[in-house]
């Protein structure tokens, strides 16, 4: 796959079947077009091509400070369309500058001279130019005046909802996470570096990772517990990650910290580790139900209704079953601690 940064020394096409988006996330909606781009591309023998935007148009033109929290990285994404086949990808700076340029000249002075589209496959709801003044409608008259055949694609709904990167956002947010991933068509995770944490885990024999994002407006999920795999210090390692505050302990930031089954490393401070959040489920193949592992602290005693009501939420929603050891039993784990996670099993 060619990446064409800037256009000063790039050899125009002479045809191609071309797409125009940010591309924020790479969801099911998303590798519709892309396929569809690969597939009309191989069938015309032209090469298949992408324009995309880097950072993302709303980092440079909404004015608040805070910036649209990023559901995957560039890289990510360049990973995906490759192996779906694009042949080419011109990443084009988004800049306060460009974002005025209309869409007229955009396709004028950009689109036509360099990438000669023979089609042009857009999203259902894809704008460009300024002020988002270039929609379907603008792109099906302008392909008509030019002689450009123009495929518009309808979205992929499931379960009642349009899939898109706003409601994927909003699914991981609410915690959603293992809906979020069959949206994506892929795994929700990101890249963390591993910093000094408190010590506590090691000192209960339950070494933990603390970590924090390596890259900016990186979408957080809601605070909970979850499941996650992915590669650390060169090898495949799962886990649970706790994030949110900490309770047992008093205190009251955010943290997110990683709880390895298997034994890594004693020493992965500034380490990075990439990894996947997942949730446990039943494996229609075999049976098998995911298991919640709870360590309740003392305040636990006064929530015993509401941690009851908890487990039957979740194997009612989830079909996972919960076992429940407390902070005492943890200091015996090899005797009441382990029986109870042995009679789960």
């Amino acid at each position: 796959m060619e990446i064409v940064r800037k256009l000063d020394n790039f050899k125009p096409l002479k045809g191609s079947v071309l797409s125009i988006g940010s591309y924020d996330g790479i969801h099911r909606g998303h590798l519709e077009i892309v396929s569809s781009i690969v597939h009309h591309g191989r069938a015309r023998g032209i090469p298949s091509t992408l324009i995309t935007f880097e950072p993302h148009p709303r980092h440079i033109l909404d004015k608040r400070n805070k910036k649209l929290p990023m559901l995957m990285r560039l890289e990510e994404k360049l990973d995906i369309i490759e192996k779906i086949g694009i042949d080419v990808v011109h990443i084009i700076n988004f800049t306060n500058s460009f974002s005025k340029i209309t869409a007229i000249d955009f396709l004028d002075k950009i689109v036509v001279p360099y990438f000669n589209p023979e089609c042009i496959i857009v999203g259902y709801d894809h704008h460009f130019g300024h002020n988002r003044e270039g929609g379907p409608e603008f792109l099906n008259e302008y392909c008509k005046r030019n002689t450009i055949d123009i495929e518009v694609v309808e979205p992929i709904s499931d379960d009642g909802h349009n899939i898109s990167s706003t409601r994927i956002r909003e699914l991981i947010n609410d915690g959603f996470v293992r809906r979020a991933n069959f949206e994506l068509g892929s795994v929700y995770g990101f890249n963390a570096k591993v910093v000094k944490g408190a010590g506590r885990g090691k000192g209960l024999n339950f070494p933990t990772a603390n970590v924090i994002p390596l890259h900016e407006n990186q979408l957080m999920p809601k605070s909970g517990v979850y499941f996650i795999r992915g590669r650390f210090i060169g090898q495949n390692a799962f886990g649970m990650c706790n994030f949110g505050v900490r309770p047992t302990f008093k205190e009251s930031d955010l943290v997110m910290e990683i709880h390895f089954f298997d034994y890594i490393s004693d020493d992965f401070y500034g380490q990075e580790v990439d990894f996947a959040i997942e949730f446990p489920y039943i494996d229609q193949n075999t049976g098998l139900k995911g298991l919640v592992i709870e360590i309740d602290g003392g305040q636990h005693e006064q929530t015993q209704y509401h941690d009851n009501l908890r487990n039957t939420v979740i194997a009612n929603t989830e079909g996972w079953d919960t076992v429940r050891i407390n902070t005492q039993e943890i200091n015996n784990l090899e005797n009441e601690g382990y029986k109870k996670i042995k009679e789960s099993f």
